[in-house]
């Protein structure tokens, strides 16, 4: 044995170790959206190791970086819940300025960025330290959909009635900018330059299936794809909520983008960059949100029409698990979290 290869499996060793001693695993965590709990699925196993019980019409989820903590916004109450990641219990709500829709969490774990659905819409700022709401930045219309970039240096929030995007730089939680499409914003996902800074904004918008690519550098519009039609398949149009496609994800190794059609009841994949569609993979009635667990090895699809997340094989392209859940499931999100 080589000292080098030596070097990488004690590296590697250490780096399991670690790991164990902190207890952290990786989870898949699917609300859902008609009933008052939230799944937990071991992705090792592809089966529900833990419920959240407790919080009604759960909206949108988001891990801490640490893994210690989960935030998952409570659509009734108007508040962000906060969730022991170990205990899986509820330990706070923090009142924010109207009803929410989904959340996402800054890369240092300092703050949590929450869509404000009520009109005229914000991005409320959660301090972690304190679990309080700590400011509301003002953007233009009801929010969405917000996302902190890859690089961690913006928050994207998107909304549906005035076809905004807003772009807040995560450094000030100051507007950065913003650009106005055609139609209401829906879900968006990110793809990334060679230095890791955002190269594009993929955003499916109302009423259009399929999805829109947006230059983070000029603020234009720059390409839309168009999903395909199933011959002799009628299209579903009721609980489509005039978003034809509304979910979208990128593989780890940003070579694959993902994205449901609604209509027919299948995801698409597609190869980065060139937008080469490679498969439809039908996966049931309404398919919601999306999510790929850290190691990249599956994506798992919010199915609300049968009650089920369905796992896809990322490298076969193939159906490889369908797993039981809660009421209508919608948003998800996967990573690292403690788990003792």
């Amino acid at each position: 044995m080589t000292w080098q290869r030596a070097l990488l499996i004690s590296s590697v060793s250490g780096l399991l170790a670690a790991n164990a001693v902190a207890g952290e695993a990786a989870r898949v965590i699917q609300t859902n959206s008609a009933g008052d709990n939230v799944h937990v699925i071991d992705p090792s196993t592809n089966r529900v190791v833990g419920v959240i019980e407790g919080i009604e019409v759960p909206h949108g989820v988001a891990i801490a970086p640490n893994g210690a903590r989960l935030y998952i916004t409570e659509e009734p109450t108007k508040t962000l819940d906060v969730v022991d990641a170990k205990s899986l219990k509820v330990i706070k709500k923090i009142p924010l300025s109207g009803r929410p829709n989904n959340v996402a969490v800054a890369k240092d774990g300092g703050h949590v960025y929450v869509g404000i659905a009520e009109a005229p819409g914000a991005v409320d700022v959660i301090d972690t330290a304190s679990m309080t709401k700590s400011q509301s930045i003002p953007v233009d219309g009801a929010i969405h959909n917000v996302y902190v970039t890859p690089d961690g240096k913006y928050a994207v929030a998107g909304s549906i009635p005035t076809h905004v995007i807003s772009v807040i730089d995560t450094t000030t939680n100051k507007l950065a900018w913003s650009v106005k499409l055609s139609a209401g914003i829906r879900p968006m996902v990110f793809t990334r330059n060679p230095d890791g800074s955002t190269k594009e904004i993929v955003v499916q918008l109302s009423e259009f299936h399929g999805f829109a690519l947006v230059d983070f550098a000029t603020h234009k519009e720059v390409k839309r794809v168009t999903l395909p039609d199933m011959p002799g398949q009628t299209k579903v149009v009721d609980g489509v909520q005039g978003a034809p496609a509304h979910g979208l994800a990128i593989t780890p190794d940003g070579k694959t983008l993902w994205s449901t059609s609604k209509w027919y009841g299948y995801v698409a994949a597609y190869s980065l960059p060139d937008l080469k569609l490679l498969k439809v993979i039908p996966v049931g009635l309404i398919p919601e949100w999306l999510t790929i667990p850290p190691d990249g090895k599956d994506l798992y699809v919010a199915v609300a029409g049968k009650d089920a997340t369905v796992v896809i094989d990322n490298k076969t392209l193939r159906v490889v698990a369908e797993i039981p859940v809660g009421y209508v499931p919608k948003r998800n999100t996967s990573g690292l979290i403690e788990t003792e």
